[in-house]
């Protein structure tokens, strides 16, 4: 199961350089790449506004 990155995402980039496999995109808001992610959760324990969980 991959995490996902939902709407209250405010794209301030803390989750990216924390993912060991670089399965997070840049964008209006961030989003995982399900087929990378493996499920470590490091990105979610430094999301400031809790926008990212397990899918």
């Amino acid at each position: 199961m991959a995490y996902k990155i939902s709407d209250a995402c405010v794209a301030c980039g803390t989750c990216k350089p924390e993912c060991p496999v670089e399965a997070i995109s840049e964008g209006d808001i961030y989003s995982i790449d399900p087929e990378k992610c493996i499920d470590c959760g490091a990105c979610a324990a430094v999301c400031p506004v809790g926008a990212i969980s397990p899918e």
